[in-house]
């Protein structure tokens, strides 16, 4: 099942609010998927309701496992409400 990606111009918009990212003092290894495909893929999984692990990788939109993660993290941290609010307000 096709959808749509983030338009160049939402993802304008989008990107600001989303948190920066961090590496660990520990180290550990880098992100390999940006954040634009972690958020396609979050909402590839929410509309079509596949389970995370079975995000298909052929779409270039990172592990299941990856994109759950991002979720969490930007649920954590607000994110949600924050894209909300910037969405509904529409374009400036």
């Amino acid at each position: 099942m096709a959808r749509r990606q983030i338009s160049d111009e939402l993802w304008l918009t989008l990107e600001p609010l989303l948190p920066p990212f961090i590496p660990s003092p520990k180290g550990g290894r880098r992100r390999s998927v940006n954040d634009r495909a972690a958020l396609n893929g979050i909402l590839f999984a929410l509309q079509t309701g596949i389970p995370w692990e079975d995000l298909p990788k052929e779409l270039g939109l990172g592990s299941g496992m990856t994109c759950w993660r991002r979720l969490r993290h930007w649920q954590a941290s607000g994110v949600w409400a924050s894209m909300s609010a910037s969405t509904e307000a529409g374009p400036a």
